[in-house]
């Protein structure tokens, strides 16, 4: 008998509502039939099946899940974190799927669009019958996005759409681009649906992380757009960056669900695998190890989970999401490298999800906000002080 829960070394499961038990559950359950038998394969080929997966994900609620109304689920924030949570158990090209339809192209939609473009688009996309993307990366602008260079420029009622947007989630299948461009006014968003002329999509290959993820790059070559296009409910920055603050909320626990799927995958062979004649479980040095990732998987569940009873109670700042991020992402990665060397060669493996999940972490601690930015965030915020160049 074991004292102690891999999965939740200090019990805080007893402290979730019996609707986020049910969410985490459903969710667990999803990964573990649907994708855990196969997610191996679709790394190794490089390929996600995002067109069978979700309606799936539509069918049970997890598009879009913690936005009200136009056939959303409606759920707490914390709900949403846990449902990350077990979605990146899975792999961080699932969670990504689904936190870049919900939070970065349904939340602009739902939360800066007219009635008309939630009512076209939404109940689509909640269901899984359309697929969305966020294009704000350009090839020349990462953390820095006042610098992009595509533009949107009005011709009578119209508007002229040119530029480019690069590692973009989804980019390549999606049916809709919530796309983000430098006007006369300021920084609007744009919908522009697929197929429009003018606009490109092509899936970016060769990767060494994220490859049971699409990624791809857009392209505007004059894409002529029809004045009711643009995101009416906001102008400037805050409009992208909100939606950011909204996925890398779903970032924090998510990456959580990396490292303890590493975590379990080192016990559980560690337990196995014998050595100078018994488990190298029992060894001091292997112990040690399993101590030091189930005090970083707790302290961040801890975290996450407090960051997620501020959010439902409307009281968190963006600057605490980015101690969440930069925390978690940072654990869970060093979660994975430990387990990997419990694993030993085994542990480059694709038949145990270490390694996949370690090489999916090295792209999460940098996407949506690298370590750099998330500590000039927080150290702005203790201090007063800009460090920004």
């Amino acid at each position: 008998m074991t004292a102690l829960s891999t999965s939740d070394p200090i019990d805080l499961s007893t402290t979730l509502g019996d609707d986020e038990v049910a969410i985490t559950e459903t969710v667990r359950e999803f990964v573990r039939t649907a994708v855990l038998d196969e997610v191996g394969d679709w790394f190794e080929a490089g390929r996600f099946p995002a067109r069978e997966l979700a309606p799936r994900l539509g069918e049970i609620g997890l598009l879009g899940m913690h936005l009200d109304g136009y056939g959303c689920a409606g759920t707490s924030a914390t709900a949403y974190g846990l449902a990350c949570l077990e979605l990146e158990a899975g792999d961080s090209g699932l969670r990504s799927f689904v936190s870049v339809q919900g939070s970065l192209a349904m939340f602009p939609i739902r939360a800066y669009g007219s009635e008309e473009q939630r009512q076209q688009w939404l109940p689509g996309m909640a269901s899984g019958e359309y697929i969305g993307c966020f294009g704000l990366t350009e090839p020349d602008s990462g953390s820095d996005p006042a610098s992009m260079r595509t533009r949107a420029r009005r011709d009578g009622s119209d508007w002229i759409l040119s530029g480019a947007k690069m590692w973009i989630t989804n980019g390549a299948i999606a049916d809709l681009a919530v796309v983000w461009a430098q006007t006369e006014e300021g920084v609007r968003g744009f919908i522009v649906p697929s197929g429009t002329t003018g606009f490109g999509q092509r899936e970016i290959h060769h990767k060494m992380s994220l490859r049971a993820s699409s990624t791809g790059e857009l392209t505007f070559d004059d894409v002529r757009l029809p004045a009711d296009a643009v995101l009416p409910g906001v102008v400037g920055l805050r409009g992208p960056l909100s939606c950011l603050n909204e996925a890398r909320f779903g970032i924090l626990f998510g990456a959580l669900g990396a490292g303890r799927a590493s975590f379990e995958a080192a016990v559980d062979y560690a337990a196995d695998r014998v050595q100078f004649g018994r488990p190298i479980a029992g060894f001091q040095l292997t112990q040690a190890k399993f101590a030091d990732m189930a005090v970083r998987l707790s302290q961040g569940l801890a975290l996450a989970t407090h960051l997620g009873r501020l959010k439902d109670g409307g009281r968190l700042k963006p600057e605490q999401v980015s101690i969440g991020k930069l925390a978690n992402v940072r654990a869970a990665l060093d979660i994975c490298r430990i387990a990997r060397t419990v694993l030993g060669a085994n542990g480059i493996s694709l038949e145990y999800p270490v390694i996949r999940h370690m090489t999916n972490l090295e792209s999460v601690l940098t996407y949506e906000g690298t370590e750099e930015v998330h500590a000039l965030v927080i150290g702005k915020a203790l201090t007063g002080l800009a460090a920004f160049a």
